[in-house]
């Protein structure tokens, strides 16, 4: 996500750090070029207008012309007010007084709401949380079968609805049994309409009234740029949204409504889908995708995917293993499993810092590389992966026809284990914090692999 964004903006901040001193004159020229990167973003232009406005105010104060590195501080001050338009922090799920904290999804169809109370389910469920699923969309076509399913598949409880019930009917049930089940959250799932009318916001309407619903998150489908703005300007002004939730923001590389939607609405971005699968549901922090945009990546991040990812275990066997030397093509094929749950190699590089900026916009990772890698070292026996060095000219032939790859791949592969094995007993060597160099140790060996090639 944002990688025409981010592509246009660094070029245009290569130019202004060139300049041992900014003036009115090059800081204007900036700006100008900073617009039209936020326009084609497809971010309100009112939004722009205002966004400029405050940088153009505190560029040409003290707070540049008096520092040592104008060009970077100016760089920091459009990083400040990126957060400040995207709310600062981050707004997780609110709590009711209630016993049961009753959160509804509203939202046009086909935003992926549905699925999206599975992830909010499946993330509460993660942490320690009970959730209640109410499936209230009584007009799409198997739109309750669908979220029955879900919820089957992820472990938690679902109203059973049917379509003959009226919506109000459905959750003033649900909350009863949501409350007898001692549920936290009670998580409503409302019909979409292909456009607002009347009788879509009237049946909200009725729904607000017959249960104490503490949120209103509003599903937006990121793509959709600015008419995704506009029509959650107009929900908000109907039923009152406390949040939003944007959807499909890893197919999104323009980035307007992430942007936009919380300076014309006031109310924050709570929560990003990356991916169809359920754990595709992640925090949405200002600051971190402030850094993203910058090209400054998002280390915090990357940190929090290995934790998530990776067995405690098996990284401190890793580590005894780096610190003895003897980590195997094995143990390097564990490694790169574990990496490739973790997500796309595109958006888990733009999240290293120094790298994000150096990716072409629209550029993608060599996902297919580390399949073959796999095939190959599948193909090898228990002691050719603990022991390279045996991988003669017979075997290696032996190895290509079992991977269906050439032997060349296989000699690549060799070559860069071996440097890869020097980088990382380096980083175990190293007196750094622990917490980051397990991190950096996971991803730098897969990494490594082919990724630019």
């Amino acid at each position: 996500m944002f990688e025409a964004l981010t592509s246009k903006l660094n070029s245009t901040f290569k130019k202004l750090t060139n300049k041992g001193v900014l003036n009115e004159t090059n800081i204007a020229s900036s700006l100008k070029e900073v617009k039209m990167a936020l326009l084609e973003a497809d971010v309100n232009y009112r939004v722009v207008n205002a966004f400029l406005k405050a940088i153009k105010i505190r560029a040409l104060g003290n707070e540049v012309m008096g520092s040592l590195s104008p060009g970077q501080q100016f760089i920091k001050i459009v990083n400040d007010e990126l957060v400040k338009m995207m709310g600062s922090e981050n707004h997780g799920l609110a709590q009711s007084s209630e016993q049961v904290t009753i959160v509804m999804l509203v939202g046009l169809q086909g935003c992926g709401k549905t699925t999206t109370v599975a992830k909010i389910a499946n993330r509460a469920k993660k942490e320690g949380k009970k959730t209640y699923l109410v499936p209230a969309d009584i007009y799409r076509p198997a739109a309750i079968d669908q979220l029955q399913m879900l919820a089957k598949d992820i472990g938690v409880p679902c109203f059973e609805s049917t379509k003959e019930m009226k919506p109000t009917d459905i959750v003033a049930n649900a909350y009863k049994a949501a409350k007898a089940s001692l549920a936290n959250y009670m998580i409503i799932d409302t019909a979409g309409r292909l456009q607002i009318d009347d009788i879509l916001m009237n049946e909200l309407e009725e729904i607000k009234e017959t249960v104490p619903i503490k949120e209103i998150l509003f599903v937006a489908d990121a793509m959709t740029g600015q008419d995704a703005v506009n029509v959650a300007k107009t929900f908000h002004e109907k039923i009152q949204i406390t949040g939003f939730i944007l959807t499909k923001m890893d197919g999104d590389a323009r980035g307007g409504a992430a942007l936009s939607i919380r300076a014309i609405t006031g109310q924050p971005i709570k929560f990003i889908g990356t991916g169809e699968k359920i754990k595709d549901l992640e925090p949405f922090y200002p600051d971190r995708i402030a850094s993203k945009i910058l090209g400054m990546g998002d280390l915090v991040g990357l940190i929090e995917k290995a934790q998530e990812h990776f067995d405690q275990s098996k990284i401190e066997s890793l580590e005894e293993k780096l610190k003895r030397n003897s980590f195997t093509l094995g143990d390097f094929q564990d490694q790169l499993r574990q990496i490739r749950k973790m997500g796309s190699l595109t958006d888990l590089v733009g999240m290293i810092p120094g790298l994000g900026n150096k990716i072409p916009a629209n550029a993608s990772m060599d996902e297919g590389a580390l399949i073959k890698i796999d095939a190959i070292i599948s193909s090898l026996t228990n002691e050719e992966k603990d022991n390279p060095n045996l991988l003669n000219g017979s075997r290696k032939l032996r190895i290509s026809k079992g991977s269906g790859t050439q032997v060349s791949d296989i000699n690549r592969l060799l070559k860069q284990f071996m440097q890869m094995k020097k980088m990382m007993k380096k980083f175990s060597n190293m007196g750094q914090d622990k917490k980051s160099m397990r991190a950096m140790q996971q991803m730098m060996g897969p990494g490594n692999m082919n990724m630019f090639q």
